[in-house]
């Protein structure tokens, strides 16, 4: 692959970055706005990082399922309530799965257009909050017309133009690489029993912030509220992880007849935010997590959506002028089993390299959300041990592939 949206950047910096904890759907955060869940993470990373709220030049968001009523007004809520400056602007983005990857280059962009210092990023999402929606009633209903009210949820998994769900996308691929149910299953229980290990040890808490109930007031304006569910006043730990065995996982049943995926072996649903700071190098402190090197986006077919990831890390490796021996770590997006083996396999990747504390099987994959929590716990990993590269990549629905370079230097 030659063509692709490739942007390499000088002295700009991942900051700092944390997250919620990602809860199951219809768990504890089910019931809050992704604009509450925002607005939460956004207070908490410029806290943590010491970064006074006037600081910051631009606010970028991203939500994909419009899950309240305000959602347009999303990322413009987030700024308010998060302290900044009436006068500072705010943009929503999407680019689905890769949104929060989206966030990260176009925050980076800003700053090497000389728009911005310093831009906050936050990537929020409710599954949970995902409508049961009608597209087409706005005339009244028609007498013995069918009445079109659908899960929004599931329906965005369909992929009409291929006519293909996600699911099947990942199907399709295990024909392609020779992958076997019993292959993905063993990688779930994997990506499971890192999950657990990183949890048990403390690792994952590095990147979570604790959400608790709490009322948001901006002088002159309504409030706006966190309210977890009755008898609960804290959440601090991801709800999906837990020991799966193999022999647990062989007996879930497909999604589709002689495929592969199940819901196992599959990305969780999960409700959760994340936020990050980007800052040109001049103002970003020393102990900023990573540099945000460059980013890449390509594109694939839509019925392998899921392979994107790996054209998409060979073209960011090529011009960048690296091999993937000089990268240390991968984070890749566990959107679905099948499709994380077929990257890793296309690629020929170490496994002692991909996702070493698990990924979306266990953790969850709530779509905006997710690119930053890649990157966040890439940055932490090669900050921790002493490495230098780390590439954090996702598949995205409809036919694309986005990947991230990460260094961390030792100055």
């Amino acid at each position: 692959m030659t063509r692709g949206h490739y942007t390499a950047f000088e002295d700009t910096h991942l900051v700092a970055a944390v997250r919620t904890p990602f809860t199951d759907l219809n768990g504890v955060l089910g019931a809050i706005s992704p604009t509450d869940l925002g607005i939460w993470v956004a207070k908490a990373v410029l806290d943590m990082s010491g970064t006074p709220p006037a600081s910051v030049d631009s606010v970028i968001a991203g939500s994909v399922a419009q899950a309240s009523f305000d959602a347009y007004l999303l990322p413009r809520h987030i700024g308010l309530y998060a302290g900044v400056p009436q006068e500072v602007p705010a943009l929503h983005t999407q680019r689905v799965c890769g949104t929060g990857f989206e966030l990260l280059k176009q925050a980076a962009e800003q700053i090497a257009l000389g728009q911005a210092n310093c831009v906050l990023c936050v990537g929020t999402e409710s599954m949970t909050r995902n409508p049961i929606a009608a597209y087409t009633h706005r005339g009244g209903f028609k007498l013995g017309a069918q009445v079109a009210f659908k899960d929004f949820l599931w329906e965005a998994l369909m992929d009409p133009a291929p006519n293909v769900s996600m699911i099947q996308t990942a199907d399709t691929l295990a024909q392609r690489y020779a992958i076997t149910r019993e292959q993905v299953d063993a990688y779930a229980e994997r990506s499971f029993s890192r999950a657990v290990e990183a949890q048990a040890q403390g690792i994952l808490s590095t990147d979570i912030i604790a959400v608790e109930n709490e009322t948001f007031s901006l002088p002159g304006y309504s409030d706006r509220r966190i309210r977890l569910p009755r008898k609960i006043t804290r959440v601090d730990q991801d709800t999906h992880i837990r020991p799966s065995p193999r022999k647990v996982l062989n007996q879930l049943p497909p999604v589709y007849d002689g495929g592969v995926q199940t819901a196992g072996n599959s990305a969780a649903v999960v409700d959760g935010a994340a936020a990050a700071l980007v800052m040109a190098g001049t103002h970003a402190a020393r102990s900023s997590l990573a540099r945000l090197c460059a980013t890449i986006v390509v594109g694939v077919a839509p019925e392998i959506m899921g392979i994107g990831p790996a054209p998409a890390i060979r073209l960011l490796l090529e011009r960048s002028g690296l091999t993937l021996d000089d990268i240390d770590r991968f984070e890749i997006n566990e959107a679905q089993g099948a499709q994380v083996l077929a990257v890793a396999r296309e690629l020929d990747l170490d496994p002692t390299k991909l996702n070493v504390h698990g990924g979306a099987i266990a953790i969850g994959h709530p779509l905006a959300a997710t690119g930053l929590r890649l990157a966040m716990s890439l940055a932490r990993q090669i900050k921790r041990d002493g490495l230098r590269y780390g590439i954090a990549a996702a598949c995205i629905g409809g036919g694309q592939g986005m990947a991230i370079l990460l260094e961390h230097s030792a100055e």
